[in-house]
């Protein structure tokens, strides 16, 4: 028997019990998000501005739906980030499948279970066909803590476990990374939340970590 579970409707307790999804507390996992980042221009921090202005703006009339916010702050940072260009190609809309086995306690009626969790990618950076960085778009108006698990699923799709995996979760004001290596158990860490709603401009910090993730990908 088959149940297929929407990658949206995953929890991180589910990812724990299926697949020994575990949270890891060594501060040095995941130092790519702060240790000795790339640095940006003059120009990027200009454009950047822009992007901040043109977000809050909008979202003064009305929540930004999925498709507004990859239009409006995502694509800004992924040309700037240098994934429009080679080594980097973008696949959007991939559909990930990953599935687990559960054999039923009940001896006389038992069965084979396959739980199949089933969603799609809004953007994955693609190099050479490897899965190397997923980023996870949500509508502004949703917590990044619900986007994280779907996030997870996606990365334990990995095809090389044996290579880190990163992905940035956004809603259009906040952004939010997570790393995952399963090489023997699956452990995953998340950076720090940056916002738009501070004073200074927090996609600098953005950026400056995506261009390192780019480095690190190559």
């Amino acid at each position: 028997m088959v149940q297929v579970i929407q990658a949206q409707n995953v929890t991180l307790a589910y990812l724990k019990e299926k697949f020994g999804l575990q949270k890891s507390v060594n501060d040095d996992f995941f130092t790519e998000w702060f240790d000795n980042l790339s640095e940006i221009t003059d120009i990027e921090k200009q454009y950047l501005d822009r992007v901040k202005t043109n977000y809050l703006s909008l979202v003064e009339n009305a929540p930004l739906l999925e498709d507004a916010v990859k239009l409006v702050v995502l694509s800004p940072l992924l040309d700037l980030a240098g994934f429009y260009r080679p080594p980097f190609h973008i696949a959007t809309e991939e559909t990930i499948e990953i599935s687990e086995e559960i054999i039923t306690e009940d001896k006389e009626n038992a069965q084979d279970k396959k739980e199949i969790i089933k969603g799609k990618i809004d953007v994955l950076v693609l190099q050479h066909q490897l899965w190397l960085l997923v980023i996870e778009s949500k509508r502004s108006t949703f917590s990044l803590f619900k986007a994280i698990p779907q996030a997870l699923t996606y990365m334990l799709a990995n095809p090389k476990p044996e290579r880190p995996v990163y992905s940035l979760v956004i809603n259009g004001e906040d952004f939010q990374f997570i790393k995952l290596y399963q090489k023997d158990t699956p452990f995953y860490a998340l950076s720090d939340r940056f916002t738009l709603y501070r004073g200074d401009n927090e996609l600098y910090k953005v950026l400056s970590i995506l261009k390192k993730l780019g480095t690190i990908l190559i």
